[in-house]
């Protein structure tokens, strides 16, 4: 990678809270409500690494896709680099997603494009950034390299196994060089030793680029890789780690 391309991404979530809605009773009103997310505030600073620790079903999906403009909260605010995410419109979404945030999705097939090969995927990733910033990017084949996957580099994404896919995402993550970089479980399906190097890469990326990243996790090896971590239970956030036999609740994220 190159030197710094741009200013890390401040991000600030004000009282955030997300309900699902989970159908109706006979006469057509609303049965019951499930809140993933209670009351969510979190302030990290632009070039700052956070981990969101916790266990499947504490809501982390659902913040993470808060986060990213692809869930709107029920209430609350969402500011990045001072924008307000919650009030943007849906062409706003797509160009913050393309230019400024890099999102790496839980299953990496989402960020693929399956057709095309793993260097055209890259390629595509980049195709938005205008010059000067061009040719500051990461190289394709570099960034390919470091994760093990420039022998692939021909090789249609959707042949892949799902630990080169995961891999691949995290490199089209951080392809146009983001201010922030937001991302869902990003070793979820890797070995000890592709873990290593997807979280090397995403450390790196803070100090290199200045890039801000807020990654979740039930992983706390890879959460004690990040500068700072915070704690998510039952939709709830906290500096501290939850107490032993705290019971978690039977939260689903998304439906």
């Amino acid at each position: 990678m190159n030197g710094p391309v741009r200013a890390g991404l401040a991000l600030s979530c004000r009282r955030l809270t997300h309900a699902y809605r989970m159908g109706t009773d006979e006469d057509g009103a609303q049965a019951a409500t499930l809140v993933a997310l209670d009351d969510v505030s979190l302030e990290v600073a632009a070039g700052e690494s956070v981990a969101v620790l916790g266990p499947s079903g504490s809501g982390k999906s659902t913040l993470m896709s808060i986060l990213a403009g692809l869930l709107r909260p029920t209430s609350g605010r969402l500011l990045i680099g001072g924008d307000d995410v919650s009030a943007m419109s849906q062409r706003d979404l797509l160009r913050l997603r393309a230019h400024g945030v890099g999102v790496i999705l839980q299953n990496p097939a989402r960020n693929l494009l399956a057709y095309a090969t793993v260097l055209d995927n890259i390629r595509f990733a980049q195709r938005g950034v205008r010059r000067p910033r061009r040719g500051q990017l990461p190289d394709p084949l570099s960034l390919l390299d470091r994760l093990g996957l420039a022998d692939f580099a021909e090789r249609r994404a959707g042949r892949l196994s799902g630990g080169e896919q995961q891999r691949l995402a995290v490199a089209i993550g951080l392809a146009n060089a983001p201010g922030l970089v937001l991302a869902d479980e990003p070793t979820s399906q890797l070995d000890a030793a592709n873990r290593e190097a997807v979280v090397a890469l995403l450390g790196r990326a803070t100090g290199e680029f200045g890039t801000t990243l807020v990654a979740v996790t039930h992983d706390p090896e890879v959460a004690a890789a990040l500068g700072r971590t915070v704690h998510i239970v039952q939709g709830r956030l906290s500096e501290d780690p939850p107490r032993a036999g705290r019971p978690t609740g039977p939260l689903e994220d998304a439906p």
